[in-house]
């Protein structure tokens, strides 16, 4: 198996259970070894009191992301710590998009960074997030 179908292949069994993600309406728009790009429309129950995308939802697609990307080894791998920045903000229509870069992997811990973006290219948000390997695997898979 090469690195990019174990990463297509835990991906597909992540977004199978990844319900929060779904229900916000994301889509998964591309996964590799260490890399994942997510992104949703920011509709009108995403905007707060000031109408923009509230930061929650900015800052769980960035989570999204990340997951999806520290997960793509075929490991089960879990946010240790996250810190987010926002930049600027998410404006209703628009398709925000959140595309994750492993930093850092090592032993059983990791560093990813999230640019989020609007599609005029200006940045919304920076992310990133410290992952921590536990127990098991997305798929069996023959050694």
């Amino acid at each position: 198996m090469t690195p990019q179908e174990r990463a297509e292949k835990s991906a597909a069994a992540m977004w199978a259970n990844a319900r929060a993600s779904k229900w916000l309406g994301m889509s998964l728009d591309a996964v590799g070894p260490g890399t994942a790009t997510l992104s949703f429309e920011v509709q009108d129950h995403h905007l707060n009191g000031h109408d923009i995308c509230h930061g929650g939802y900015i800052f769980t697609l960035a989570d999204s992301a990340f997951a999806f990307a520290c997960n793509s080894y075929n490991t089960n791998v879990v946010a240790q710590m996250n810190v987010v920045t926002f930049l600027s903000p998410g404006r209703q229509g628009e398709r925000l998009s959140a595309v994750c870069r492993e930093v850092s992997r090592a032993g059983r811990s990791g560093i990813y960074d999230v640019a989020v973006t609007a599609p005029d290219g200006r940045e919304v948000a920076q992310f990133r997030g410290h992952s921590r390997q536990i127990q098991g695997q997305h798929f069996e898979e023959e050694t």
